[in-house]
This record gives C-alpha cells, sequence and structure tokens, in this order.
C-alpha cells in the first residue's frame, strides 16, 4: 500500500513538471508575441503574411487564399490582415491575370525594407533549433507531444505550425 502510495505521489510530480513545462511554453510564445508586435509594430500573423508574400515572390501569382493556405489561417483572418498591410503601404493587389476577378498580392519596397528589419520569428529560431537534434531525439519528442495532445483530448484541434496565440487570431486582425 506504501508502496502505491510513493508510486501515486511519484507519478504526480512528474504530471506536475510536465504540466509547468506546458504552461512555460505557453507563456513564452505570448510573452514573444508580444515582444514582436511591439519591437514590430505589428503581429505575429502579419509579420507571417508578409513573410510568406515575399517568399512566393516567385509564384507568378498569389492569392489571398493562396496565402491563407500557406500561413494556415483562415481566409477571413488573412483578408484582414493583407487588407491592414496594404493601408500600412506593404502590400499591393493588382490584377494580372487574364481571369480579372483574381486578385495578386506582392510586397511594395516598402514592405521589403520593413520585412528586412523584423525580427526573427520564435518558430523559425525553434525549428533551427530542433535541427541541431539527432533524428532519433526529434522523433522521440514528436511521439511524446502527440501523446501528450491524445492526453489533453486534443487531437481535433486545428493548429497552424505557426508558434502564435489565439488571441492573435481574433477577428479586428
Amino acid at each position: 500500500m506504501a508502496n502505491d502510495k510513493s508510486d501515486r505521489c511519484a507519478a504526480d510530480e512528474v504530471a506536475f513538471e510536465i504540466l509547468r513545462s506546458i504552461r512555460k511554453i505557453l507563456r513564452r510564445t505570448s510573452q514573444y508575441s508580444r515582444q514582436i508586435s511591439r519591437q514590430a509594430g505589428m503581429s505575429v500573423p502579419q509579420l507571417l503574411c508578409l513573410k510568406a508574400i515575399s517568399d512566393a515572390a516567385d509564384v507568378d501569382e498569389l492569392t489571398a487564399a493562396m496565402l491563407a493556405k500557406r500561413v494556415q489561417l483562415s481566409s477571413p483572418t488573412v483578408t484582414r490582415i493583407i487588407d491592414r498591410l496594404e493601408v500600412a503601404g506593404y502590400v499591393q493587389r493588382e490584377r494580372r491575370s487574364a481571369d480579372r476577378r483574381k486578385i495578386c498580392l506582392s510586397l511594395t519596397e516598402l514592405g521589403r525594407q520593413r520585412l528586412e528589419r523584423l525580427p526573427v520569428p520564435l518558430d523559425e529560431q525553434f525549428l533551427q533549433r530542433l535541427r541541431t537534434l539527432e533524428p532519433a531525439a526529434r522523433n522521440g519528442l514528436l511521439r511524446s507531444l502527440e501523446q501528450i495532445v491524445e492526453m489533453m483530448d486534443a487531437q481535433q484541434l486545428d493548429a497552424a505550425p505557426v508558434l502564435t496565440t489565439e488571441l492573435e487570431m481574433k477577428p479586428s486582425e
């Protein structure tokens, strides 16, 4: 009986440490998002859209729907982000195709300059560090995280591979 109790206490301690670690990740993501917003004067989703438009410069036509797919955000959210980026002078919309209904996106010169001065997003920093791990360690982390997702009944939640807070996805975006 005493052994069962000590095993349960040890398991609880590990569980609390896991929960603390998850909380630290959430807090760091939120903290970094606020830091980016203060430094850059734009939200992480805005920064990601600006970068994705820049990265797609080799594509003849990038539409809002294509951008939404690239950054894994909803079309209405991306449309609001584009509106803000356009008002700021960083992005332009233009009709370039034979289909005049199609509106394409591109960075302005001001947008390119702005992008060069923006800090590296947290997810890119994370990916750089993750790439330094051995494949077996990366795969072990993935399996462990997938198990945590399952234990928290979060399998059905849609989540982009971008470290940002849900608050940044609000409709006023």
